[in-house]
């Protein structure tokens, strides 16, 4: 089987709440989205889609994917997609770093091995280990009472975990942690994450100011010593996202303790083949994890349940539905969430269809 040519498709992806807000005053409407399909000359095609945060929240954009799929596609060309080690050892000597570009790539060539094996994509990344997978709320940054109040809403859909976006002006982020944490029932839990907004000094004042509540703190500064700093200051249960890029991120904070839970985004990473790496050496680490993307819509939110399925419970605090959170759909078969939880598809591979009539012509044809 070789490749014979790699599409894209750019898709808007609106909020269906009208904006979503987090640190240092960052917000979005509409998210940009890029489907990637890969043919094959046997007739079996890949999709995946990455859909980055705005241009941000990590060191990558929208445009930079399509951008990137130009640089790499040439060399794919010929390759088998199911050698998924070839396929990505090709990526990283065509371009260096840029790991949200590769992403789709990676996802779609999974999508078509699952497709050749006639498997679910949670069969090949380990098996199914979770009966179903709960889900958590992102709650965008606003007014203590304001985000307060939407976890009434969101408990009404099933939600028990929710992540408070935190990040700005410190007493006003007090008076959210707060606020939300009173507003909790028994058992559930909320992680406040600061997207890397807030200096040390202010993520010092936070903890401490709040060290009595039951509350997991999530990336609180830009760098990966300044929230370590911030980790020994308090006891609270600790999560690091932005700053764990790759395994060898990963290993050096496993070392040195610097955390107690890790945010695994998918194309943060590279696609399926890195996110499983990682998520199975802190499986075998005692570390458990967040599992999603930076955002997306059905495809996206397809790729996570798969990996979230296959990762043990114990080890598997949450997943996003990060479909759930827009207005358009953009495949069949799309996994849905049910009263905060969520299943992968059955169906062989990622298990969605795109529905490709709806996104117009091609931005990007290569082959």
């Amino acid at each position: 089987m070789k490749i014979t040519s790699i599409k894209a498709w750019q898709v808007d992806l609106p909020l269906r709440e009208g904006q979503y807000n987090w640190s240092n005053n960052n917000s979005v409407a509409v998210f940009d989205a890029t489907i990637v399909a890969i043919e094959t000359d046997a007739e079996v095609i890949g999709y995946a889609e990455c859909t980055p945060l705005g241009s941000a929240y990590l060191p990558s954009y929208a445009k930079g994917v399509r951008c990137g799929l130009r640089e790499i596609g040439p060399r794919l060309i010929g390759l088998d997609p199911t050698n998924l080690g070839a396929v990505n050892r090709v990526m990283d000597a065509a371009l260096r770093g840029h790991s949200y570009v590769k992403a789709p790539i990676d996802i779609a060539c999974w999508d078509i091995l699952g497709k050749v094996a006639g498997l679910p994509l949670y069969q090949l990344l380990g098996g199914r280990a979770q009966e179903k997978i709960a889900l958590y709320r992102a709650i965008s940054q606003e007014a203590p009472e304001a985000m307060a109040l939407k976890i009434k809403d969101y408990r009404a859909e099933g939600y028990t975990k929710f992540q408070l976006k935190v990040g700005g002006d410190a007493d006003d982020d007090i008076a959210r942690i707060r606020a939300c944490r009173k507003a909790l029932d028994h058992g559930e839990i909320l992680v406040a994450d600061a997207n890397t907004g807030w200096t040390r000094a202010e993520a010092a004042r936070v903890v401490a100011a709040t060290s009595d509540l039951d509350v997991y703190f999530e990336q609180p500064c830009p760098s990966y010593e300044e929230s370590v700093s911030v980790r020994r200051r308090t006891a609270r249960p600790f999560v690091l996202d932005e700053v764990i890029n790759d395994p060898s991120t990963l290993m050096r904070a496993l070392a040195e303790d610097a955390m107690d839970l890790v945010n695994l985004k998918i194309s943060k990473v590279g696609g399926l083949t890195k996110a499983k790496l990682m998520r199975d050496i802190c499986t075998a680490s005692g570390i458990p994890m967040i599992v999603e993307d930076t955002w997306g819509g059905d495809i996206v939110t397809a790729t996570i349940t798969h990996l979230a399925l296959s990762t043990p419970e114990e080890f598997c605090l949450a997943a996003t539905d990060f479909n759930s959170y827009g207005t358009r759909d953009i495949a069949h078969n799309a996994p849905k969430r049910v009263n905060g939880f969520i299943d992968a598809p059955d169906t062989p591979g990622l298990g969605v269809v795109p529905l490709l009539d709806t996104f117009g012509a091609p931005v990007l044809a290569i082959g």
